[in-house]
């Protein structure tokens, strides 16, 4: 029996590779498909089917890619018009050498998301493993929100039901392989395991020890997050992203040609830690730091331009490129030949973003009340306490209140070790704040020194 998870780090996002007597099946395939086509040829397969257990909307499906690599049929659950695919409906079955897969639909999530259900039929009809999408991950339920505040209790029953009725009666040794592990935003507090039982879940699965009721009253008062880049990851993953045959390369751009560009509006985002990028950094550029862009390029990057990238020496670009396709951001015009350093050796305007430390900090609360931004998310701040007298507004969604953060006087920003609050640095000095101030450390080194924390 092949079976292979692969896993996109960043996006927290699992694919699986299954299969038997030469035959292989993909289900949730990422856009950077290589990996799956090279799993296939070490273990002497074929790819023959690739299934998407629902219509993702944190990264650029794989499936049509893939599709184009090997030739493989694509096939998704029947309840949403797909412009690609066959649609399949509860018991369709695929057979794979000894393998089989069935077909649950298992609505919530999604209206078509679809549960596999893997048999081996040398060992009887004993269900081996789910593979279960966005439904149910290791101590978490998926989120229902994607249909706004009207359909919440209707979504929240969905993935409820579809749990109850579909999936736990599988049996409590059978395996499930979820779609997204700890980190994801299509969850909300993901165990860090990559695997869980049935078994497991029905003992410590928190969203299932109370019942339905409590569950539903729980779903229709929360409001996870929306990054804005999800509608395009919507219209891709239903209608069918470009396809790119293979992971572009970097242009490398001279000093005059990133100034040309960024006069015709070019994006620039500039992957340096937030000290270089508070020393010096290009006018109007985004603090973006390497292992921050699957998280938050999709909640400030516009998809309409051209991004240029920012390093200091260029090193291990072929991740930021990934990255940023599997968001979608295909439009990728290059990067600074030379780095940042080649920016001021040739007498360019540079920007600089203040910071401090959680000492200057305190000393300057202690002596006035500045205004004081805390950027992390509310659950962050609600489980590790706050700084007196900040104001929380999350980094995402800093554009929906700038109405609120004064012009007139120096504005601090914590985040929980800085990088965020970098980013929101940034946001903030594009829009003409002349006085932010980044404290690095962050929430972190606050605790560190001693200093007092609310909750």
């Amino acid at each position: 029996m092949l079976f292979e998870r692969i896993v996109a780090e960043g996006i927290s996002q699992n694919s699986y590779v299954i299969g038997s007597d030469g035959k292989a099946a993909v289900i949730d395939p990422r856009r950077d498909c290589e990996i799956y086509l090279d799993v296939a040829e070490r273990n002497a397969a074929t790819i023959t089917h690739i299934f998407e257990t629902h219509r993702n909307e944190d990264f650029v499906s794989g499936s049509l890619e893939l599709k184009a690599r090997c030739g493989a049929e694509i096939y998704h659950g029947a309840a949403m018009d797909f412009s690609f695919g066959r649609p399949v409906r509860e018991g369709d079955m695929f057979t794979f050498g000894s393998l089989s897969l069935m077909v649950l639909e298992t609505p919530g999530h999604t209206e078509e998301s679809i549960t596999l259900v893997l048999r081996d039929q040398q060992s009887g009809d004993i269900p081996l493993m789910a593979f279960c999408g966005d439904t149910i991950f290791p101590g978490d339920i998926a989120r229902t929100d994607f249909f706004g505040q009207v359909r919440k209790e209707e979504m929240a029953a969905k993935i409820y039901d579809s749990i109850a009725r579909k999936i736990l009666p599988l049996g409590e040794g059978t395996i499930l392989c979820p779609a997204h592990g700890a980190g994801s935003i299509c969850g909300g507090d993901i165990t860090d395991l990559p695997f869980t039982t049935i078994g497991s879940e029905l003992r410590t699965n928190p969203h299932l020890l109370g019942g339905k009721e409590p569950f539903i009253s729980r779903r229709k008062t929360e409001s996870p997050y929306v990054p804005p880049y999800f509608k395009k990851m919507e219209q891709y993953n239903q209608n069918g992203a470009p396809l790119l045959h293979h992971l572009p390369r970097l242009r490398p751009l001279t000093v005059p040609e990133v100034s040309a560009a960024i006069g015709a509006g070019c994006q620039v985002i500039d992957i340096r830690s937030p000290t270089a990028f508070g020393a010096g950094h290009i006018p109007g550029s985004f603090s973006l730091w390497r292992e921050g862009i699957s998280s938050f390029a999709g909640w400030v990057m516009s998809y309409e331009k051209p991004i240029i990238i920012i390093d200091d020496f260029n090193q291990n670009l072929p991740g930021i490129v990934r990255d940023l396709i599997r968001l979608g951001y295909d439009n990728i015009a290059g990067v600074l030949a030379g780095g940042f350093p080649a920016w001021f050796r040739n007498a360019k305007t540079i920007c600089t973003v203040q910071t401090c430390s959680v000492q200057q900090l305190e000393k300057n609360l202690d002596s006035g009340s500045p205004y004081l931004l805390d950027v992390r998310d509310i659950k962050n701040r609600q489980a590790h306490g706050h700084i007196a007298r900040s104001n929380h507004r999350y980094v995402g969604d800093l554009p929906e209140y700038f109405y609120d953060i004064p012009r007139n006087e120096p504005v601090y920003i914590y985040c929980d070790t800085g990088f965020k609050g970098s980013l929101a640095a940034s946001i903030l000095a594009k829009q003409d704040y002349q006085n932010v101030i980044n404290v690095l450390g962050g929430m972190s080194a606050w605790i560190n020194a001693g200093f007092e924390v609310l909750h």
